[in-house]
């Protein structure tokens, strides 16, 4: 039976129908905030899928275009595969949603949200974080919601919530966090170096608003919520466990994890798993779940050495950043590159600058956002954790470290007038083991000062992780949380930003939420990481930004024409604009306003360009000189181009002092002569003289 809900949020407009459309999914809620409508289900398979040992969770965010008007372009003229927008939106509705399906829960489970509508003044991944979380909440998947997520801006030092997207232009911050009935389950944010204090206090100034959200949800639930499935359990059996403590006890595998090198590690690990297999033969149902048994003993080992005896594997303290190492130019001949080094995670990124033309142009929902000059791309190979695969280019996993990495150094990049350029960096993971999208962000920094890029302070990262007990008050949050206690942990809590505050968050938890004190303290440590790393490695490698940029990288002059004189500049089908650029090997980008960049590496050919275009646009006055070109010769003169597509005639008797019987007695085509202008003759050419030429 089709049902309405509906509550105020933020001033707008939140109504959920439930019944109403695809009612085959196991749920489904029609979203609608203000005008922007999403279409958010939650199906699952009936059966878990064998042989994995995962969660099999997948969450699609599907941008139709027609939601703002347009058809898609390119020659298909349908929505081809994901934006980088909607896999981001996509991860975003995961991190929260993950955590509270069963851990031995295997059924496939697809959350799809369908964008139909967007009104600018109503965020539509919004209202599919908030339909997904509906739509699983009222279906019969095992599920321990719901959740809400909220949005908050900072505009003149006033809290925003659920910003429109005019205010997110001008906010200061961009956070959005996810909640349970009592704890936040995800952070994400960008900021314009905003004090810790203060996105703690937007942290819980958006809980509260969940608070109410969650309400909203529960009455929906309460009255069309179905019984949630009994499922098969993929529980590891506790009899093997016991059988497995009794072949390899607790001490042994102890000694097995406790190691700073992660290949000894899993050497290690790789013999254990071998001889409780040459113990468990004839065990086929042991067997099968053999792995999962083993990580599973692992996790409890790490944990209860962490929490109980405060023992890292690596054997660091608890607030122990691992060995640290920078350094610039690593890479000849690129723009800028810079090498940062933490334990055994290595990012290499190497910076290139490009003409403002060079931007990338996005083609999304978003209709204030068509561009981005600043572009950072993550790559992480397979040889970086010492496995081997063919690289099938970025998944979802690289494409949200890089936008992480983009987001923490978006705030301190000069403007497009004070540096004209295109930027684009690239992170290299040459190995990994724990935070290497935080490692990207010091390398990202350092590369972009060894180009040249006068950005306005160094940024850093690092990232913190948990392990908690029974209870909320029993934990300890890890400092530069290496690859195992990231595996084996409760939290990863990434922090990026300045001396003076954060530029970037990212918080991805396992557990049913994090407590106010838990999220304090990860975020004093990694400002206390973060300054370290800021001024004892990273500002001893390089301290701030070259005064110029490389010789290998283009250099741009901005010059401003009158807009009406853009038509000369370019002339007829691009003739004049494209002699420049034959002449001279520059790149030129004319705005509509009348800014011309000129683009390249040979600084008298730039100059030549200026001046070129300058002689296009001038109102020619007499008196002036100018270098022209003989292209036609004619009884009573000689044509000279003196600017592309701009010609004048120097008249027989104005050639020389004494009198000559044919032009061709001085001039001959491709000559090049120097003139000085007369104005312009009765029919309305411009009018030189050679003979009046001032020597000099």
């Amino acid at each position: 039976m089709y049902k309405s809900y509906s509550m105020e949020l933020a001033g707008r407009t939140l109504t959920v129908d439930v019944g109403r459309v695809a009612k085959q999914a196991n749920g489904a809620a029609f979203m609608h905030y203000g005008d922007t409508t999403v279409l958010s289900t939650a199906t699952a398979s009936d059966k878990p899928r064998e042989g994995i040992d995962f969660f099999p969770l997948s969450v699609e965010y599907e941008e139709k275009m027609y939601a703002v008007g347009k058809i898609p372009g390119g020659f298909n003229k349908r929505e081809g595969k994901a934006s980088e927008n909607a896999i981001l939106t996509s991860r975003v509705i995961d991190r929260p949603m993950r955590p509270l399906f069963p851990k031995d829960y295997r059924n496939d489970v697809t959350l799809n949200n369908m964008v139909m509508s967007v009104d600018p003044q109503c965020s539509p991944e919004l209202t599919a974080m908030l339909g997904s979380a509906i739509a699983t909440a009222i279906s019969d998947i095992p599920f321990d919601g719901p959740t809400s997520t909220t949005q908050v801006g900072l505009i003149d030092g006033e809290f925003v919530i659920n910003p429109t997207a005019g205010q997110r232009l001008v906010s200061d911050m961009q956070l959005t966090v996810a909640s349970t009935r009592d704890k936040v389950i995800m952070i994400e944010a960008g900021a314009n170096e905003v004090p810790e204090a203060q996105m703690i206090e937007a942290i819980y100034k958006a809980h509260e608003v969940n608070q109410e959200v969650i309400k909203f949800i529960d009455t929906i639930v309460a009255e069309c919520g179905k019984e949630k499935h009994s499922y098969e359990s993929c529980a590891v059996p506790e009899e093997l466990f016991a059988a497995i403590k009794q072949i390899v006890p607790p001490e042994e595998m102890e000694v097995a994890v406790f190691s700073d090198d992660k290949q000894t590690r899993e050497g290690n690990i790789r013999a254990i798993t071998d001889k409780l297999a040459e113990a468990f033969a004839d065990n086929e149902e042991w067997l099968a779940v053999l792995d999962e048994a083993v990580y599973q003993y692992q996790k409890k080992t790490v944990r209860k050495m962490i929490l109980k005896d405060h023992k890292r594997p690596d054997g660091r303290a608890i607030t122990q950043i691992r060995p640290l190492a920078a350094e610039v130019d690593l890479i000849p001949r690129v723009h800028g590159s810079a090498m940062f080094t933490r334990g055994q995670t290595q990012i290499c990124n190497v910076c290139t600058l490009a003409p403002l033309s060079e931007a990338q142009k996005l083609d999304g929902l978003d209709e204030n956002e068509t561009s981005k000059r600043y572009m950072h791309h993550y790559n992480f190979p397979s040889y970086s954790v010492g496995e081997t695969k063919p690289s099938r280019g970025p998944g979802r996993r690289e494409i949200g470290h890089g936008a992480l990495a983009e987001r923490a150094l978006v705030p301190v990049l000069p403007s497009e007038e004070e540096f004209p350029y295109a930027i684009r960096t690239v992170s290299e993971t040459f190995e990994s083991n724990g935070s290497t999208s935080q490692a990207s962000v010091c390398a990202s920094s350092m590369s972009l000062m060894a180009a040249g890029v006068p950005i306005k302070s160094a940024v850093a990262g690092i990232s913190c992780g948990l392990v908690t007990g029974e209870t909320d008050d029993d934990y300890i949050v890890l400092t530069d949380i290496q690859g195992l206690e990231d595996f084996f942990g409760d939290m990863d809590f990434k922090v990026a930003g300045t001396h003076k505050g954060i530029t970037a968050i990212q918080m991805d938890i396992k557990i049913h939420g994090l407590t106010r004190p838990i999220v304090e303290e990860a975020i004093a440590r990694t400002r206390e990481a973060r300054l370290y790393i800021l001024d004892e490695v990273m500002a001893k490698a390089i301290d701030k930004p070259r005064e110029n940029v490389s010789e290998y990288a283009p250099k741009i002059i901005q010059i401003k024409i009158d807009p009406e004189k853009i038509g000369d500049v370019v002339g007829q089908r691009g003739k004049t604009i494209n002699a420049i650029i034959e002449q001279t090997g520059v790149k030129i980008d004319i705005e509509d306003d009348g800014s011309v960049s000129i683009c390249g590496t040979d600084q008298a050919m730039m100059d030549r360009a200026v001046e070129l275009i300058k002689i296009i646009v001038t109102d020619f006055e007499a008196g002036q000189e100018f270098v022209g070109k003989v292209v036609s010769i004619k009884e009573f003169g000689a044509f000279l181009e003196f600017a592309p597509g701009k010609e004048g005639m120097v008249h027989i008797s104005k050639i020389a002092k004494e009198r000559i019987n044919r032009v061709e007695d001085v001039l001959t085509l491709g000559d090049k002569v120097k003139v000085v202008c007369l104005g312009k003759d009765k029919m309305g050419r411009i009018s030189f003289s050679m003979k009046d030429v001032k020597q000099k």
